[in-house]
């Protein structure tokens, strides 16, 4: 085996030359002011002291290139390929199916923005998500760049909840640099170590060593890789917080080659505090518990950045690459983004793949989406047994031990209102923070201190955690706490819900028939059967008052968390008016809205007077319309096809239950064609009214009509051509369209009887022979229109009335509605039949 020489020449002292046999090592004397030269490699260089180095000496050899080449090569080959959570022995998924660039910020959020975002959701969480982060957010090839003061760091911590997808972005990195996509240039080598499999190395291990153990090099050909790349090379640490250190990190003398060996976790930590390969960068992953003890060891100049999950761009792009389907993409990602709580947890990587996977079990069962996200309790109780059985290991207690006291810290959070929570309350309950999944930490400046306190991922998993420490909780103490959970503090229980609602809603999803039993099988955990029963009781009691506004939205979203049918049924049975007057209606209500309408055969009314219902929204609600008798519906903005919609869904498709339906639409535009909508149905007889907005022609003032007609030919009626004719102003297409139905009553309201009123209305007449009755109600009772009356007559078996006033004044007759209280009006009657015209005063009422 070939060997090599070096030779040191030293001004004060004697050369010194060294030989050592090819791939071995030598540690040779420190020498200082020396001129080095022959083909020496330096594995580590002694703190302040410098060498001059042939430009042949940095270059890499051909040897050491295809050792490289080789290492990228595993690396494409093992690293193009996820193995998900519930992937079976050979199943993969490719990366590039499922890795999506989350936010990433470079720097510390301070206390104020963290509890916006924690206390945010739905749209508003991604837009504050958004606010904070769109300008700012940083690319995989930007971690390493200089910062504001010009200055490159050699390491950077990449801190993130758990689930919020480190170890992807890590296998992204590793992927695009042995691809040449990222790094290209300012790394020769990147090498990949997880704490995880650190933890169970064995025995005393070299760097190269502990190296050998994650890539397909050995420990010789890394060796032969440094001595050539060490100023280019980056080691990748996934999973700082689970590496487990021992007091040996402080107490062992400094670690400097890495030949030299020592525990696992003392070499790493002898890397990340420079000891070894200074020269080095690092990349560091770590949970937020962990970042404060990661600061102390890493050497800098260093940068700190945060993963904050994916924005609503990328839960978009998210949903895309998963489901690799345009239509099921669609599909999927429409029916997310109208759950506000779902849409929330979404920016969270890991929950997004749970519900991308859930929604992908019930396409390929041919089941309707809506049934496979059952509860937002479910998708909680899911991402809760990924971390627990993913992302919890080497725990100092059991499970059902941790989960209890996590809703201990839970619940004292939510009585006092805090989000943010001091260290010494989670000492108080918590064991080992540092280690808990579910917890995240953070340091805030006061003054010339720090200061630590620690949040649960987002508000909403401390009202889950709240919710099932209560759920597991004694009779008489659940009992309790219920009482405490329902309280209004003195706010009316009618109108508004329980000041801890959500709790609520989340225990009554905990005790679900299916949900209990994976607390039990799972986790040992146990509710109690009679804790369903007084929330059963609570809830039948509730419905007996007349509750509205939020407590009514409130009501439906404990049913749809309960989610078990029959109870269901039996509630809406005895609740005869869902009146949510007032309450501004999310799209999330309309999914319980929907659950709780269509367990039931019938239900009585249905009241959404005044909140908010969007076009959006009444789609979400519509195959449940059919099922209420009485319905109000003011539609914020509603299309020509919005109504139409409507219209179809509530009269054809279904036995009708309905008897009464009035849709009020709130236009942003005032002068609109259509100012509300009423269906009125009987046995055999439908009424439909409609206030039109018709002002553009004085002489054509419709301010409504309403059409009677048998309840058979409803369903024949073509409302696109209905409504498109009403948007027209098109009185002669209105004629022909209501003549052809069968029509057997029709009244009018006009601003005043004109000549083309008269003449409309006896054609219509002539037109329609099934019709009966024509009343016309006007303001003004024109001499043009009179006279048109006063010649004419009905066929057989119809009669007409027109009511309305009539002005004595000789010349310049009322006609405006505001001179309707003068005293030249006069109340007059008009009857018109076969027998020809005549008039009847009216009189004034007194009061």
């Amino acid at each position: 085996m070939d060997t090599f020489y070096s030779r040191f020449r030293s001004p004060d002292g004697p050369n010194v030359s060294a030989a050592a046999q090819s791939g071995s090592h030598i540690i040779a004397p420190v020498l200082t002011n020396n001129t080095i030269t022959g083909n020496v490699h330096f594995l580590h260089n002694a703190s302040g002291y410098t060498c001059v180095r042939p430009h042949s000496e940095t270059t890499q050899t051909s040897a050491t290139s295809s050792l490289i080449f080789k290492h990228k090569t595993r690396i494409c080959s093992e690293y193009q390929y996820v193995t998900e959570y519930n992937s079976l022995p050979g199943e993969r998924v490719l990366l590039s199916e499922r890795f999506t660039q989350p936010l990433i910020i470079q720097r510390h959020r301070d206390q104020k923005e963290r509890e916006e975002v924690l206390r945010s959701s739905g749209e508003n969480f991604q837009q504050v998500l958004s606010s904070r982060s769109s300008n700012e957010s940083s690319h995989l090839n930007s971690l390493f760049n200089p910062d504001s003061h010009g200055i490159r760091p050699i390491a950077v911590i990449l801190q993130g909840n758990s689930g919020n997808g480190k170890t992807l972005t890590v296998q992204k990195i590793m992927m695009d640099w042995a691809s040449d996509k990222l790094y290209k240039e300012r790394f020769d080598i990147v090498f990949h170590l997880k704490c995880k499999e650190i933890n169970r190395i064995p025995g005393r291990k070299s760097l190269v060593e502990i190296l050998s153990y994650s890539c397909c090099l050995t420990s010789d050909e890394i060796s032969q890789i440094l001595q050539h790349s060490s100023e280019k090379v980056l080691f990748i640490i996934d999973g700082f917080d689970e590496l487990k250190l021992t007091q040996d990190i402080y107490d062992m003398s400094p670690h400097t080659d890495v030949i030299q060996k020592a525990s696992a976790e003392v070499t790493l930590c002898a890397l990340l505090r420079g000891h070894i390969l200074p020269e080095s960068f690092l990349l560091v992953t770590t949970r937020s518990t962990a970042t404060d003890k990661l600061n102390q060891l890493l050497r800098g100049p260093k940068n700190f950045t945060e993963i904050m999950g994916f924005s609503e761009k990328g839960v978009e792009e998210y949903f895309q690459k998963f489901f690799q389907n345009d239509e099921l993409f669609r599909r999927a990602y429409a029916f997310v983004k109208t759950n506000e709580n779902l849409f929330t947890t979404c920016s969270i990587p890991v929950i997004c793949w749970i519900i991308c996977t859930t929604i992908q079990e019930r396409f390929r069962s041919g089941a309707d989406v809506t049934s496979g996200l059952e509860t937002t309790t479910s998708i909680y109780v899911d991402f809760v047994s990924t971390l627990l059985e993913h992302h919890c290991q080497g725990l100092s207690q059991s499970v059902s031990i941790l989960l209890r006291s996590l809703g201990q810290l839970a619940e004292r959070g939510m009585l006092e209102q805090q989000v943010l929570l001091n260290e010494n309350t989670v000492y108080e309950t918590i064991s080992d923070p540092a280690a808990n999944p579910f917890l995240c930490k953070f340091l805030f400046k006061r003054r010339i201190h720090q200061e630590i306190m620690f949040s649960f991922m987002h508000l909403s998993f401390q009202e889950f955690f709240t919710a099932l420490y209560y759920v597991i909780l004694d009779e008489k103490e659940f009992q309790r706490k219920l009482t405490q959970l329902i309280s209004n503090n003195n706010r009316d229980s009618v109108i508004h819900p329980p000041d801890f609602a959500a709790v609520v809603q989340f225990v009554f999803g905990l005790l679900n028939k299916d949900v209990r039993h994976t607390l039990w099988k799972k986790y040992g955990l146990f509710v109690h059967p009679n804790t369903q029963t007084l929330l059963k009781e609570w809830i039948l009691k509730e419905l007996q008052s007349d509750i509205y506004h939020y407590r009514a939205l409130f009501i439906l979203h404990c049913l749809y968390e309960l989610h078990e049918e029959d109870f269901v049924i039996k509630a809406m049975k005895s609740w005869n008016r869902i009146n949510a007057y007032g309450a501004v209606i999310r799209r999330t209500d309309c999914w319980a809205l929907l659950y709780c309408s269509q367990c039931c055969q019938c239900l009585e009314e249905l009241d959404l007077l005044d909140c908010k219902l969007t076009s959006e929204k009444l789609m979400m609600i519509l195959p449940a319309l059919p099922k209420f008798k009485k319905l109000t519906l003011p539609v914020v903005d509603p299309s020509d096809s919005d109504l139409v919609e409507l219209m179809c869904a509530l009269t054809r498709g279904q036995p009708l239950n309905l008897q009464n339906v009035l849709v009020s639409p709130r236009y942003n535009n005032d002068w609109h064609y259509v100012w509300s909508l009423g269906l009125t149905i009987s046995e055999e007889l439908c009424r439909i009214c409609i206030r039109p907005l018709w002002y553009n022609d004085p002489a054509a003032v419709l301010r409504s009509f309403s059409l009677t007609l048998p309840h058979s030919e409803l369903i024949k009626i073509n409302w696109a051509n209905f409504f498109q004719i009403l948007h027209q102003k098109d009185l002669n297409a209105l004629m022909y369209i209501v003549c052809f139905y069968k029509l057997q009553k029709m009244e009018i309201e006009v601003d005043c009887l004109t000549k083309r009123w008269s003449v409309w209305t006896l054609q219509i007449i002539q037109n329609c022979p099934s019709l009966t009755e024509l009343k016309v109600d006007a303001v003004f009772l024109l001499e043009e229109g009179i006279k048109i009356l006063q010649r004419s007559c009905t066929r057989q078996a119809c009669s007409m009335r027109v009511h309305g006033l009539v002005c004595h004044k000789h010349s310049q007759k009322c006609r405006d509605c505001k001179d309707r209280e003068l005293s030249c009006n006069q109340k007059v009657m008009i009857h018109l039949g076969p027998l020809g015209f005549s008039t009847e005063t009216l009189r004034k009422p007194l009061f």
